[in-house]
């Protein structure tokens, strides 16, 4: 499970530029599938057929993670940048970047006397050129960079960027490969750019047209010191989603989602998000409507580069998510 977690959060991929990541992803899930897919925007799609007797899921975890795009280049060689995704100046500010080149670069910041006033249009990438011609040789305005650093295992636990939402996807490919015969057409939908509007999940949901939608993706917690207020806690179990600001999970697939884990001894626990959203904010609202909801992965320190899971959690969730799936789903 920790190798295939790493391959995943170590990949490059900022929204829009989701090869490699996809490549990853396709290459360790293709022998479980029965057809293997990609769609005009990049989503990766992946079928495993059930018996007929049952109903067509969606499942979802977005491939694409946080990262930056050069907006200037001056004539010292600093790359002034804006986000792709959630960033916040203090959290970037030291951190390394690396472009899909393989250039590496360094977030600084011009002097600040008042932490306040510390905005990202006050940050730059040095690359360590010594002018405008010598950065224009590796980087041009409107290249990406996602964050670089590699994973590190603390045991129980592991750290990295881009857990948000690789370890979603890792959940889902677990799935695959663990999951039995089920009544039910399984679509396992890798996608794209939900990090700048859950893009890759309205176009797959379209095509896909299912009768039930799952989303796999982060969650915040309230367990660190003086933290925000919520329930959820790393180590306690898959978090079951109530509401967040993209989705009310549709009662009976919430309910669904609760039953399962208590039928098979699966630890949860109920989350409510106050801001933030996953790709069932877009399939629920697919054509006519399609029930939706989403098992969540606890996470500290989300949209950071030291993301952080538990492995009891992961665990729950791949459990929850085969037994879901096996099942015959009665909404």
């Amino acid at each position: 499970m920790k190798e295939l977690i790493r391959k995943f959060v170590e990949a490059y991929g900022p929204s829009g530029y989701e090869d490699r990541t996809r490549a990853v992803i396709q290459d360790e899930i293709e022998k479980y599938a029965d057809g293997v897919s990609v769609d005009v925007l990049g989503n990766l799609i992946a079928l495993k057929k059930g018996d007929g007797t049952g109903k067509k899921i969606m499942i979802a975890g977005h491939m694409d993670e946080i990262g930056v795009i050069v907006l200037s280049i001056d004539d010292n060689g600093f790359l002034r940048f804006s986000n792709v995704g959630g960033l916040h100046p203090a959290v970037v500010l030291g951190q390394r970047v690396i472009f899909e080149n393989g250039t590496v670069g360094v977030i600084g910041s011009e002097r600040v006397d008042d932490p306040k006033d510390l905005k990202l249009d006050k940050l730059f990438i040095d690359i360590g050129a010594k002018n405008r011609q010598e950065a224009e040789a590796k980087v041009s305005v409107g290249d990406m960079a996602g964050f670089h650093v590699p994973m590190v295992d603390l045991g129980s636990r592991l750290v990295s960027k881009g857990m948000d939402d690789r370890i979603g996807c890792a959940v889902m490919a677990l799935a695959m490969q663990r999951m039995g015969r089920t009544p039910n057409d399984c679509y396992f939908v890798f996608t794209v750019q939900e990090e700048v509007g859950l893009r890759g999940a309205r176009t797959s949901a379209f095509a896909v047209g299912p009768d039930l939608g799952i989303s796999l993706d982060v969650t915040r917690t309230g367990d660190t010191p003086k933290s925000i207020t919520m329930a959820v806690g790393l180590g306690k179990g898959a978090a079951i989603k109530v509401k967040d600001s993209s989705i009310v999970a549709h009662p009976k697939v919430k309910n669904l989602m609760a039953e399962t884990a208590r039928k098979h001894n699966i630890p949860y626990q109920f989350e409510v998000l106050e801001g933030g959203g996953t790709d069932s904010g877009a399939i629920h609202m697919t054509r006519e409507g399609v029930p939706s909801g989403v098992i969540s992965i606890p996470t500290r320190y989300i949209h950071s580069q030291c993301e952080m899971v538990d492995l009891g959690d992961i665990e729950a969730c791949v459990n929850l998510l085969v037994k879901i799936l096996e099942g015959p789903v009665n909404l």
